[in-house]
């Protein structure tokens, strides 16, 4: 999963943090694709990067509603509830790993999810702050 600059919104601390998200869950899905290893052999480092992720993404989301609320950004409670939403369905997949354990058509799932959910939050839903900033500076 390839960044693209389309991504970009403009506030440059943002999008240096969602750069990170996207080339770790790109690591995580070459991990988890990779045929030529054995699940076993993979499985260490796909904990280990599914941890990072976990907690980049808290610390991101964060980062980006203090940011919100610095700007005055009007959709911050529609942005919140995406975030908790998206928190939440992490943690019910690391319940479903604990219980279950880490089946590699489990862990392929999960990178689908996270895939779908960055692209569709970043290129949608974090563009919307982007144009905001930028309607703020043309008005100011």
């Amino acid at each position: 999963m390839m960044w693209k600059d389309k991504y970009l919104i403009g506030v440059e601390k943002v999008d240096q943090q969602h750069k990170e998200l996207f080339k770790n869950l790109g690591d995580f899905i070459k991990l988890v694709q990779n045929k030529e290893v054995s699940w076993e052999d993979r499985l260490d480092k796909a904990k280990e990067t599914l941890d990072f992720l976990q907690g980049y993404v808290v610390f991101h989301f964060d980062d980006e509603e203090k940011y919100q609320e610095s700007i005055d950004y009007p959709n911050i409670e529609e942005h919140k509830q995406a975030h908790k939403a998206f928190k939440e369905g992490i943690n019910e997949y690391v319940e479903i790993f604990k219980e279950g354990g880490f089946t590699e058509e489990k862990m392929q799932e999960f990178s689908a999810k996270l895939m779908t959910w960055l692209i569709m939050h970043v290129g949608k839903m974090d563009q919307k702050i982007g144009e905001y900033v930028k309607s703020r500076e043309v008005n100011a």
